[in-house]
């Protein structure tokens, strides 16, 4: 490929002023302009096809990140954001990151019911680098909703063999003599099954959580816990020798959240957690003797972040996080196997109003990593904003940005054997670095909105898992410096009864492995040049809702793919919602209406079709 040179992508964003990757408004302060890098509608469905619903579902058509599956999103989900790899993407709840350590693969396995959280903010640039941990790309991050007292059942069902039941109910009642202060207490179960969309691609899930939440006049409290249990099947889950592989995957969560609003326009929020992972895969499902491996890792973990306002014009955004971890594994023994982690990260920010109708933001600050284990790094992050409203109700964002952060490897990369095995480590991995400078608008309208982004990204001794032909391993982590020039635009438009959501998305890499031993890369080089989305919600009348989401991608070629290097997605819904039983939904649902056959990871089968009806009651 041919190398990115950084004089000719400053001119290009020198040249495309009407671009921006606004930086979003975490803590929603002051302005609430829908950005790339903030919640939104980004995609028509909610729910997903085959399962029960999780943190990760339907995010393959969100045009935010990249979702590489295995069996399906909520089996086995890679989540990638801008060309990163799925060890770059943190998943965030309240103030603290969930960490897994021994793999990235790991790090959606959260057992928490969506309803509990907020929508989805997906976190980049200098927001990744003020509020992520080991997360050197992008973070997804979610927070604590009230209680509401509501519940619903369902039952479902469709081809393959698909069975689904789940309930979930919440109850919020005011403390008696304590005025103003609300208890509540939320809980679900969700189970499924099936025998797969392909020969060998069964699924059996459950999920129980609960939480108590204590709401007062501008604090939130809840504890959670969560289990979580799932066993899947797939071919070449893993590797590429045509066996038939599967995963028992067991979670656990405990967490406390205390958020508090204070003074004008300040707030903090404290998360502390307890996460134990347990995972048994088997190579051969029908030779389970030929290799399997067990792995249990537990993370606990303390964060802390908020923004406290000095005056209207000045405010320090800040965050930390102190994460302890350790693992016991059949496989992971030949290096260390515990790992303390340390992140503070301080943002000063400072506004001023250029008249009555513009606003300029600036925030200069800066992250410190370490570990007891790794040398430390500190990155700087910064970014200015211009803001202006005009009097038709249009709003209009410039930003550029520029924030540097890093992240160590997980154990599977650095703990295991590096000269035998179906995945070989790397005991010189170092530390990744990451430098991301980008540049872009947004423009929000009353019934419209439009975001764009045009970005470019150093990461330096990013862990990729590659392939060499002369090798008997599956895979083997490696270190490699790849520059990433990309662009993106998000465009929602609303109607009386309908909704539009559409994306575009173009990335392009220069890399650089430092060695010519590597035939193939199975993350960092699998993303798509140019990748396509299209939403809609339409109501056709009072009882009918229709929802339908796209996406088509063109896919960086590679040689372990089978079949074509582009492909088209399509996620269909009907609900019905029958005027004479208030309360009830029949939902009618599939997933890859056209029998897509495209290899998500190079070398993995993709997923076949999936149809089913769902009758769920709301109360």
């Amino acid at each position: 490929m041919i190398r990115i040179k950084q004089t000719a992508v400053l001119a290009l964003l020198c040249s495309v002023a009407t671009c921006s990757a606004a930086s979003g408004d975490a803590n929603e302060k002051n302005i609430d302009i829908e950005k790339i890098t903030v919640a939104g509608a980004a995609t028509a469905n909610k729910e997903p096809v085959g399962t029960f619903v999780s943190l990760v579902s339907n995010l393959e058509y969100d045009p935010r990140v990249d979702l590489q599956s295995r069996n399906m999103a909520e089996a086995q989900a890679d989540v990638t954001i801008r060309g990163g790899i799925f060890e770059n993407t943190g998943f965030r709840v309240g103030s603290a990151t969930l960490l897994d350590p021994q793999t990235g693969h790991y790090f959606s396995e959260i057992p928490i019911a969506p309803e509990m959280l907020s929508k989805a903010n997906v976190f980049t640039g200098v927001d990744n680098g003020l509020y992520g941990v080991n997360s050197s790309v992008g973070t997804v991050s979610f927070g604590w909703q009230p209680i509401k007292t509501a519940g619903s059942v369902s039952l479902g069902a469709g081809n393959n063999n698909f069975n689904l039941r789940r309930i979930h109910t919440g109850i919020s009642v005011p403390l008696d003599n304590a005025k103003d202060w609300i208890i509540g207490f939320e809980g679900e179960y969700s189970f499924s099954e099936s025998d797969g969309t392909i020969d060998n691609g069964d699924h059996d899930f459950n999920r129980t959580s609960g939480r108590v939440q204590l709401v007062g006049p501008s604090s939130q409290t809840d504890l959670f816990i969560g289990s979580q249990d799932k066993f899947f099947g797939w071919p070449n889950m893993y590797t590429p020798f045509n066996v038939n592989e599967t995963e028992d995957l067991s979670t656990q969560l405990l967490m406390l959240n205390h958020k508090q609003n204070y003074g004008i326009d300040s707030t903090f929020e404290i998360s502390a957690y307890t996460r134990t992972h347990k995972d048994h895969y088997v190579y051969s499902r029908d030779n389970p003797e030929a290799f399997q491996a067990f792995h249990e890792t537990e993370v606990k973990s303390v964060g802390f972040s908020g923004r406290h306002a000095q005056t209207e014009s000045f405010a320090l955004n800040y965050s930390a996080q102190f994460i302890e971890d350790s693992i016991e594994s059949t496989t992971l023994e030949n290096n260390f196997t515990s790992r303390e982690y340390y992140k503070a990260s301080v943002l000063p920010e400072y506004q001023m109003s250029l008249n009555d109708e513009q606003q300029l933001k600036f925030r200069l600050g800066a992250a410190f990593d370490d570990t007891n284990r790794d040398d430390s790094d500190v990155s700087l992050i910064a970014d200015i904003t211009w803001i202006s409203f005009n009097s038709d109700d249009l709003s209009q964002t410039i930003s550029l940005s520029y924030a540097e952060a890093s992240q160590v490897a997980g154990y599977t990369a650095i703990g295991g054997s590096d000269s035998g095995g179906l995945f070989r480590s790397n005991y010189s991995l170092e530390r990744e670095t990451t430098k991301n400078l980008e540049l872009g608008l947004t423009l929000d309208g009353l019934s419209w909105s439009f975001d764009s982004a045009i970005f470019y990204r150093k990461d330096n001794d990013l862990t990729d898992w590659t392939y060499s032909l002369s090798s008997t391993s599956a895979r083997s982590a490696n270190p490699v410096d790849i520059d990433t020039l990309g662009f993106e635009v998000l465009a929602i438009k609303r109607f009386a009864d309908a909704e539009i959501i559409t994306s575009y998305t173009f990335l392009d890499k220069s890399e650089d492995y430092g060695t010519v031993d590597i035939d193939a890369s199975f993350y960092a080089l699998n993303y798509p040049d140019h990748r396509l989305t299209l939403g809609a919600i339409w109501h056709p009348s009072d009882i009918v809702e229709i929802r339908v989401d796209n996406e088509w991608r063109k896919q960086q070629e590679n040689i372990l793919r089978n079949g074509d290097q582009d492909a088209l997605f399509t996620h269909l819904t009907l609900k019905v919602s029958p005027s004479q039983i208030p309360g009830l939904d029949i939902i009618l649902a599939v997933d890859n209406l056209w029998g897509e056959s495209f290899e998500e990871i190079p070398g993995t089968p993709g997923r076949g079709e999936q149809y089913t009806v769902t009758v769920t009651y709301h109360w």
